[in-house]
């Protein structure tokens, strides 16, 4: 009787990269941009912090522009506005995807920077995100609420979470007790998610008067 002794081939589960692949790989490409979002509740401070970013990028020389929703017109209509009234000048738009064409193809291709204000109200964000980093080149700074009065997603602006190379979550101060608010209250009964004010219609607060709270408006 014969014994063939057999030893198993060791599978690679590593994929294979052809030469081909590795030189389209090595191309030399524009060098990509990057992507920073800022979030929390209202009255954290979003809008100081990245105006502090953009003024910053500015300082090094660096091209910027700033953009806001065109929704937003509390403080200024082209301006971007903080809560205790520091303004910087904006592009005013209903969306992202139409700056390139308004701003000037040649302008643009010279801005290192750009930031964009209450975020959540761009439907075309992520889309905007991707090229303006990945393909343009450029640094993008994004501001906005990642969460409703219900505490609920609100817009795309954790859809872009995937896309970020840092994020900074901030809170505010509860306006009941004084801790760290991370939430936004309404203080109406206005059900509608987009419902644009300030402190005469929101406020920060904890968990535990998020929650007080909502037990009121509910009765």
């Amino acid at each position: 009787m014969f014994h063939i002794n057999t030893v198993p081939q060791k599978m690679s589960l590593t994929p294979t990269v052809n030469h081909s692949d590795r030189d389209l790989m090595a191309q030399p490409l524009r060098p990509s941009g990057e992507i920073h979002v800022i979030v929390g509740p209202m009255f954290a401070g979003k809008t100081t912090a990245l105006l502090r970013r953009i003024k910053s990028e500015g300082t090094n020389g660096r091209n910027i522009a700033m953009i806001k929703s065109s929704k937003d017109t509390r403080y200024a209509v082209n301006s971007v506005v903080t809560h205790d009234g520091t303004k910087y000048p904006c592009w005013a738009l209903p969306d992202l995807l139409s700056f390139k064409q308004k701003f000037g193809e040649e302008a643009y291709e010279k801005l290192d920077v750009i930031g964009i204000d209450e975020a959540q109200f761009f439907d075309d964000l992520y889309e905007f995100c991707c090229k303006a980093a990945d393909t343009d080149g450029k640094t993008v700074i994004v501001a906005g609420l990642d969460g409703d009065y219900l505490r609920r997603n609100f817009g795309p602006v954790l859809d872009i979470v995937p896309l970020a190379d840092t994020i900074t979550k901030l809170t505010a101060r509860c306006e009941v007790c004084g801790k760290k608010a991370h939430f936004t209250f309404r203080k109406t009964k206005e059900t509608k998610t987009e419902l644009i004010g300030g402190a005469d219609m929101y406020m920060p607060v904890c968990r535990q008067h998020y929650v007080n709270g909502q037990m009121v408006i509910k009765h």
